[in-house]
């Protein structure tokens, strides 16, 4: 996979990418990253990349021209079809997981970073294929949408992680396809006892049918009480219809969805 990041601030990316998933897919081959400063694409002797917005109103907009530039010059003709130009934008589709799954189908992708009141209209027009958000708020620039596409996509790549099952059995990982999305169960390690509170003893007795069941049922009740809507269009077991069901009468629980 690589990534193309067109920002006015290259240097923003330098710790992102020295710690983390990102530092070992880099070290390990399996991701490149290159950082292209949107003023070495100006014509002017300022450098500059953006202008007041026609119509009047406060702030400034990002200009088309050298956007357009970066961008054609990193995507050349033949390539228009197989590379996704995205630009980070509160107005896009909101990022998912299977969103981030089908972009980590792609080999090479480039992301936009937009910064001051906006970008240019004709950008999100003719030239990004698609535009992303990472939430319903207002970042002051794209550069932390971008690790977070980054970072989640990354992820994905076979041999990041080391171990294929973590994100298999993430919240909203493989096991968890769409319609069986739960969040995850919880998670203990040592020492079995903290501060008089106790690990679950199925967690440690051995018996891995049973902690399976344990991490299912935990899993449905921590979707329950947080995220309740995940569960309108989930397939149920008859185990899991039990379990939802003794959820249902604890009264100090969130009303659910139903389920026929």
């Amino acid at each position: 996979m690589q990534f193309d990041i067109v920002t006015i601030f290259p240097d923003f990316f330098g710790s992102i990418l020295a710690h983390g998933v990102l530092k070992r897919a880099l070290a390990g081959g399996q991701l490149a990253v290159h950082l292209h400063d949107l003023r070495d694409f100006t014509d002017d002797r300022h450098r500059t990349v953006d202008d007041r917005p026609f119509g009047g109103g406060p702030g400034m907009v990002l200009k088309p021209e050298p956007i357009f530039r970066a961008v054609e010059s990193l995507r050349p003709t033949g390539e228009a079809e197989d590379v996704p130009v995205i630009l980070l934008s509160p107005q896009g589709r909101l990022l998912r997981q299977p969103v981030a799954e089908e972009l980590a189908g792609h080999s090479r992708i480039i992301l936009i970073c937009g910064r001051y009141e906006g970008m240019d209209e004709r950008v999100a027009q003719s030239l990004a294929t698609d535009e992303l958000s990472i939430g319903d708020y207002v970042l002051s620039g794209g550069e932390a949408a971008a690790a977070v596409v980054m970072e989640c996509v990354t992820r994905l790549i076979p041999g990041v992680l080391g171990n294929e099952e973590s994100v298999a059995q993430d919240s909203f990982g493989e096991e968890n396809a769409p319609g069986r999305r739960v969040l995850d169960w919880p998670h203990y390690t040592r020492p079995a006892e903290f501060r008089g509170m106790r690990v679950p003893d199925v967690l440690i007795s051995g018996d891995h049918a049973e902690i399976s069941r344990w991490r299912r049922r935990r899993a449905l009740e921590k979707t329950w009480r947080k995220r309740p809507e995940l569960l309108a269009d989930l397939p149920l077991e008859e185990e899991d219809r039990q379990v939802l069901e003794d959820l249902k009468q604890a009264s100090w629980l969130p009303v659910s969805p139903q389920h026929d």
